[in-house]
C-alpha cells in the first residue's frame, strides 16, 4: 500500500510514476551488482544467498530514499511505512543515494553531464548561455573543540552551512551541482577551485552570467564570464550615470534570474532546505536531487514537445 501510493501521487516524491520506473529499471541492476560484490569481497560461512531473504526490496529502497530526500522524512517514520527496522532504512538510503548521485543531470534522452568540463562542452556545442551562482545550505554546527569548526560559518548568513556552485541554461534547467564546500568559502574562490577558469579559457567560446560575486572571472576568461557593470561612482553620483547604472544592472538581473529559479526548484527537496544529517553526506545528497531534478524537468519537457 505504500509503494502504491508513493508512485500514485507526484507530490510525495516530486518525480512522475514514468521517472519513477525508469530509475528502477537503471539503477536496480547497478544495485544487485554492487550488493553481490560486496557480499563476496569477505570470507563467508555460508553460501551467497542463503539466510533470510531481503525485505525490504530494491522498489522500496529506490522509495524510501525519495521520500527522504523530498520531504527529509526521518528513518524513524519510513521504517513504520515500511514495516521494517530502523537501520535497515538507514542502510537502504546509505547504498542508494550514492547510484542517485552518480547518474548525473540529465538534458536529453541519452545525455547526461556529470562534470562541469562536460557541461561546458555542452554549452559550446549547443550555443546556449550557462548562468552561474552560489547556494548554502544549512548544516548543523560541528562539535565544540572539533578542528576548523569555524570554517562552517557562512559570512554572509552567519550561520553553519556549506555552499554549492548550480550551473543552469536560460530556462533554468539544472545542468550541474557541485560538491560542497565549507560556508566560509568565497563563490569565486569556489569557482577557481572547480576550475572554471581553465576550462573557459582553454575550453569552446561560451557566455556564462554570474552575480557581483563573481567579479573578477571576467578578466580571467576573456570577457566569457558576464557579471553585472562595476560601479565608478562611490559619492556624488551623477544624476544620469545612477539611471544609466540601475537599467543595466536590472537588465543583467533578469538575462540571469533563471538560475534562481533553479535553485528555488532544488530547495523544494526539503533535505536541501536544511540538512539534519551527516556533513559528508550533503554532496551526495545535493547532486542526487539535481539529477532527481533534471530528470523530471526533462520528462516534462519531452511530454509538452508536439508530436
Amino acid at each position: 500500500m505504500s509503494r502504491a501510493a508513493i508512485i500514485s501521487d507526484r507530490r510525495i516524491t516530486g518525480l512522475s510514476a514514468d521517472v519513477i520506473a525508469e530509475l528502477v529499471a537503471e539503477l536496480g541492476p547497478l544495485w544487485h551488482e554492487r550488493h553481490q560484490t560486496k557480499l563476496m569481497s569477505r570470507q563467508r560461512k555460508r553460501a551467497i544467498g542463503a539466510g533470510a531473504k531481503h525485505r525490504l526490496v530494491f522498489v522500496d529502497r529506490l522509495l524510501a530514499t525519495l521520500v527522504h530526500l523530498r520531504h527529509a522524512v526521518t528513518h524513524d517514520v519510513l521504517a513504520c511505512w515500511f514495516g521494517v527496522d530502523r537501520s535497515t532504512i538507514t542502510r537502504a538510503i546509505g547504498e542508494v543515494r550514492p547510484l542517485l548521485a552518480e547518474r548525473g543531470c540529465t538534458v536529453s534522452s541519452g545525455v547526461r553531464l556529470r562534470t562541469l568540463a562536460e557541461v561546458i562542452d555542452h554549452l559550446g556545442s549547443s550555443g546556449k548561455t550557462g548562468i552561474i551562482d552560489g547556494t548554502e545550505i544549512r548544516v548543523r554546527r560541528p562539535a565544540a573543540g572539533r578542528k576548523d569548526r569555524d570554517r562552517f560559518v557562512s559570512g554572509k548568513n552567519k550561520q553553519n552551512a556549506v555552499k554549492t556552485m548550480v550551473v543552469t541554461d536560460r530556462e533554468g534547467r539544472v545542468l550541474f551541482c557541485s560538491p560542497t564546500e565549507p560556508g566560509s568559502c568565497a563563490d569565486i574562490t569556489h569557482a577557481r577551485q572547480l576550475g572554471l577558469v581553465k576550462l573557459l579559457v582553454d575550453g569552446p567560446a561560451v557566455e556564462i552570467l554570474a552575480d557581483a560575486g563573481y567579479q573578477g572571472l571576467g578578466a580571467q576568461t576573456g570577457g566569457r564570464v558576464i557579471t553585472p557593470p562595476h560601479r565608478k561612482f562611490k559619492k556624488n553620483a551623477p544624476d544620469w550615470y545612477e539611471e544609466m547604472h540601475e537599467r543595466q544592472r536590472k537588465a543583467h538581473s533578469s538575462r540571469r534570474i533563471r538560475v534562481e529559479h533553479g535553485i528555488a526548484h532544488l530547495k523544494n527537496w526539503r533535505a536541501l532546505a536544511r540538512h539534519l544529517g551527516r556533513r559528508e553526506h550533503i554532496s551526495d545528497t545535493v547532486q542526487a536531487i539535481a539529477g532527481l531534478l533534471s530528470h523530471q524537468q526533462n520528462a516534462d519537457l519531452a511530454s509538452t514537445r508536439p508530436r
